[in-house]
């Protein structure tokens, strides 16, 4: 019998996602069948409504409604393109009982980047491992605290969930699940066809520092735009809220509110950020990166910088800097 294979046609899904779990997967039955063997995955869409949303490219594919009856092996959830989440998941808040409803009947489910914050919101990633887009993983942990972030990881598996990180590391979590229905053997050939480096096992070198900056906070605004124009000369955070008239502590609160972070982690972000654009788009010694960025002791340079993206400035460098012939 062929494994029923589901994936979740939500709303403001991102196309990119969706494709590659169908390609990955119909390309793993070509696989198998070039190798004499039956096709093993079953592959369909699942929506919410009677319109169906199936891009032109996909309509081979079968489309079924929720509460349609049918038990499924495994449900992939998509990432979401760049929307606001909560009115995302508000959206498509239909799907948690039939999630819940499957889970229960044995599926396998699996996340693709953001998709996992519809997972979180179902509940059935409280007290479990999972990830997702390295930018967004502060945003899944303030929003579900109870999950276990494991906010580097490229795949995490619990209780038969899987999640994985941002973009391209939905590759990683397809790889998994075919080597454990198909064979390691399979999985490396699919690995090999899509050009996957299957040794990732960090993704936080990929993150973005985007500060918010879409609040009304006029005094976090204020500290906000001096660490942007001065932050290679603050030394500290009291030199960053010098005359700010609100206590210290009532001033923290209020930025962490207003942005997700502690002043001194957003001075720090900033900091390694900045050191992270000299290292792709300079040839400038790490020294001088060091203290362009605004630091003056080398160790501790590199130890904020690895804690941060989880490389060390060399192996960013040898990772990012570009190397290709400009275009005349």
């Amino acid at each position: 019998m062929p494994m029923q294979l589901s994936i979740l046609l939500t709303s403001k899904y991102r196309l990119l996602s969706l494709a590659a779990i169908v390609d990955v997967f119909e390309t793993a039955n070509r696989f198998l069948k070039e190798e004499g063997k039956r096709e093993l995955f079953e592959i369909s869409f699942v929506g919410a409504t009677d319109t169906t949303m199936i891009p032109d490219n996909f309509r081979h594919l079968a489309y079924v409604l929720l509460g349609n009856g049918q038990a499924y092996d495994i449900i992939f959830i998509p990432a979401f393109g760049p929307v606001d989440m909560a009115q995302a998941l508000e959206d498509n808040k239909c799907f948690i009982p039939w999630l819940h409803e499957q889970y229960a009947r044995g599926a396998t489910l699996a996340s693709n980047c953001t998709g996992a914050f519809l997972l979180a919101a179902s509940g059935l990633l409280d007290d479990r491992r999972a990830t997702t887009h390295v930018d967004a993983a502060e945003k899944l942990a303030a929003y579900f605290p109870k999950i276990k972030l494991e906010q580097d990881a490229v795949v995490t598996h619990d209780a038969n969930i899987y999640t994985s990180g941002g973009a391209t590391s939905g590759f990683h979590v397809m790889l998994a699940l075919i080597q454990k229905c198909c064979g390691r053997e399979l999985a490396i050939r699919i690995a090999k066809n899509f050009a996957i480096d299957m040794d990732r096992e960090n993704q936080s070198y990929f993150g973005q520092f985007s500060p918010v900056e879409a609040h009304d906070d006029e005094l976090v605004m204020r500290v906000q735009h001096k660490i942007k124009n001065q932050f290679p000369e603050l030394k500290s955070i009291e030199e960053a809220i010098a005359g700010i008239p609100a206590s210290r502590r009532n001033f923290v609160r209020r930025f962490k509110q207003a942005t997700g972070l502690t002043p001194i982690r957003y001075l720090q972000k900033t900091k390694i950020e900045a050191a992270k654009r000299l290292l792709e788009n300079t040839e400038k010694g790490l020294f001088e990166i060091m203290l362009c960025a605004g630091y003056n002791d080398m160790k501790n340079f590199r130890q904020l910088f690895k804690e941060n993206t989880g490389m060390t400035p060399k192996a960013y460098r040898d990772k990012f800097a570009m190397r290709f012939e400009p275009i005349i």
